[in-house]
């Protein structure tokens, strides 16, 4: 029996992907771990391996390099010996076409405010754990439902668009009634709501220096505005003496003149500070879930990293299990990945905290944003020497703040000023936890 290729879901949000290239040729045999075609996502291109074995089939219409395709869709077919390939709906690749609908899982009380709301589960994707529909996944669709005008896809308007046909009145084939490309075509040749002398409107010439959106920019707009839309985001501050760690990292350098290991970098000191700091308060690495605040099984601790594509957040694993030394390697590795447009998605997902540091840009303090769906984030400001009492007298010493945003949800002014607190303790005397 033929064997579907389907586009993967990259990331969370990843509805469509760009296709990049096919790695493997139409009639060429494929094991199971083989790449088989590159695919763009929110924030990465990646190689997507075959889970099966067989010989490539490529359809005709298959996508070509540069299609946006959706996700679940069937872009081409393993086969056995003297299989051919099934039939099926045309560029069935492409954003034209519809996955089939599968309703997620949801608890008794989401279900019961879908129906409230009038709103399909079939129709929207959970951001729960495991994909499961929680309430905010229910408000936010019943808020994108009410429009007047049914829905369509691109190529169905523009094609509408250049006949001259009024789409508003035709009853699509898609999922959810979404009007098709096929759909305007069958209504052109039927002369339907077609008026052949209508000339067809001059497109809108683009503004001058108009920059484009790119996947990874819509993604994180997404990202962001569902973040302060959804939390109760509240931004703490602290200045803190950082002489210890500054004499630290002036060690580590030191002995890095005559050693070819990495010299962990502040952000390096200041995740694995994290890390402990993590532990003894845990409700900073919490969710929130519809059905309660849910704790986090391991400190993975995303680190937020400035790229060309955008702002991209690897995790680092199980960071208390790392020394110091492995974690600045690991760290190096995920930054230049990401740098370099090869990081995987699921190299940025399963977080519980982020840290991310503007240090090296001039910036004391700020107000990060929660990166859904962490409970915390700490902003690192620049490490500056700066007059401070000490008794009686006036000294300099170097000093860095923190901006701890975390969502009041979950956590109270209380708790998260105590996580802050006992932070400022271990950067204070940070040799006493930072191991090698």
């Amino acid at each position: 029996m033929p064997i579907s290729i389907t586009v993967p879901r990259l990331g969370w949000s990843m509805e469509a992907g760009t296709f990049v290239e096919w790695i493997k040729a139409d009639g060429d045999p494929v094991r199971p771990g083989d790449p088989v075609f590159r695919l763009e996502g929110e924030k990465s291109v990646e190689e997507v391996e075959s889970l099966d074995a067989g010989i490539l089939s490529i359809p005709a219409d298959g996508p070509k390099p540069g299609d946006r395709v959706v996700v679940g869709a069937v872009i081409g077919y393993l086969l056995q010996a003297g299989e051919a390939h099934p039939p099926r709906e045309p560029l069935a690749g492409t954003e034209e076409s519809t996955p089939p609908a599968v309703e997620p899982a949801a608890s008794p009380s989401v279900r019961r405010k879908a129906r409230e709301h009038g709103v399909d589960l079939r129709t929207i994707r959970g951001t729960g754990r495991a994909g499961r529909v929680v309430v905010e996944d229910i408000e936010r669709a019943a808020q994108a439902v009410p429009t007047a005008d049914p829905a369509i896809s691109p190529r169905a308007r523009r094609l509408a668009t250049r006949h001259g046909l009024d789409w508003c009145k035709l009853r699509g084939t898609g999922r959810t009634g979404r009007i098709r490309e096929r759909d305007v075509a069958a209504a052109i040749r039927n002369g339907e709501n077609h008026d052949r002398d209508t000339p067809a409107p001059t497109p809108t010439p683009p503004q001058p220096g108009l920059i484009p959106l790119t996947p990874t920019r819509k993604a994180i707009a997404t990202r962001m505005t569902e973040s302060s839309r959804i939390t109760a985001p509240v931004t703490l501050t602290a200045a803190v003496d950082a002489s210890n760690l500054v004499n630290l990292r002036e060690q580590f350098k030191a002995v890095g003149a005559i050693d070819d290991r990495p010299v962990p970098s502040y952000t390096d000191f200041l995740v694995k500070l994290v890390g402990f700091a993590l532990q003894t308060h845990p409700l900073l690495a919490a969710r929130w879930t519809d059905g309660g605040i849910l704790p986090a099984g391991r400190i993975d601790i995303g680190v937020a990293v400035d790229t060309d594509a955008g702002l991209l957040v690897p995790v680092i694993r199980d960071v208390p299990a790392l020394g110091l030394r492995a974690l600045a390697a690991r760290s190096r590795e995920l930054i230049d990945h990401a740098r370099r447009g090869q990081l995987p998605a699921r190299e940025m997902e399963g977080g519980c905290f982020t840290v991310t540091n503007l240090g090296g840009y001039g910036v004391d303090a700020f107000t990060p944003i929660i990166n859904l769906p962490e409970c915390a984030i700490l902003g690192v400001g620049r490490i500056e020497r700066r007059p401070v009492m000490r008794g009686d007298r006036v000294v300099g010493r170097p000093q860095v703040t923190l901006s701890l945003t975390f969502d009041h949800r979950i956590v109270d002014g209380g708790p998260a000023a105590r996580f802050l607190q006992t932070l400022a303790g271990l950067i204070e005397t940070p040799a006493a936890w930072l191991s090698t």
